[in-house]
């Protein structure tokens, strides 16, 4: 008889998320703020993307970190449609929704070094070849500046190439946070390092460190789901 293979570590990631989130609401304080009203996130934000009226509207779904698969995909997305099917820039709208490990990519420097993220999720800084105590997938290799040596869509060094969050917010992605994860994942931190804070102040912390330009939203599945029966975005799922 065949042994059942080992999971994945990508598999385990994703079902210890989801294992923490299943569990949050009943061990969840009275205090704790899980569940957001509208008037309690950037709503207006949001709103505008949910009725862009940019032709082509893609969400792009990821609970796992892995080498930033997401990022790369969306880069290719937008690549493909842009050059592929000749759609004008201003026509397209793309969110990246996160959640489970992958909405650690939303946040800082400050968090991934605090919280030991890197090591977390054996995540090598290419800088140290130790794990990362900061956020690598946010700075693009082009400088804060986004100065790009290449106008060749092929070279790596052009925007068209560019898959950090930096890259690709300059080219008009969105990046949504979710919620209820980082609720989840402040327990998890408190487990993890025995701290004696409450979930809320390691929430309020890292809401106090989301990076620029990321929308922070009550929760990515039931985001996604306006997204596409309201918003008529089309779907693409990173796993």
């Amino acid at each position: 008889m065949s042994q059942p293979s080992a999971p994945s570590r990508r598999g385990f990631l994703g079902q210890a998320a989801l294992g923490v989130a299943a569990a949050l609401v009943a061990a969840a304080p009275a205090q704790s703020q899980i569940v957001w009203q509208q008037d309690q996130w950037k709503f207006p934000e949001f709103d505008a993307i949910l009725h862009s009226k940019r032709r082509i509207r893609l969400v792009a779904e990821c609970n796992v970190i892995e080498d930033g698969e997401v990022l790369g995909a969306v880069r290719n997305a937008l690549n493909a449609m842009h050059y592929g099917f000749s759609v004008p820039m201003d026509q397209i709208q793309v969110a990246a929704a996160l959640h489970g490990p992958a909405n650690l990519l939303n946040y800082d420097d400050f968090i991934w070094q605090k919280y030991k993220v890197g090591e977390w999720f054996k995540l090598d800084d290419p800088q140290t070849g130790k794990p990362a105590e900061r956020n690598i997938f946010y700075p693009s290799k082009a400088g804060s500046a986004l100065h790009y040596t290449s106008t060749d869509p092929n070279s790596p060094n052009s925007a068209e190439m560019d898959a950090s969050i930096q890259g690709l917010q300059a080219r008009g992605v969105t990046f949504l946070s979710c919620h209820m994860a980082t609720e989840a994942q402040a327990r998890v931190l408190i487990r993890r390092f025995s701290l004696k804070a409450q979930p809320e102040e390691i929430v309020h912390e890292m809401l106090a460190h989301t990076l620029p330009g990321v929308i922070v939203v009550p929760g990515v599945v039931g985001t996604v789901t306006m997204l596409q029966s309201v918003g008529h975005y089309s779907y693409l799922k990173i796993v």
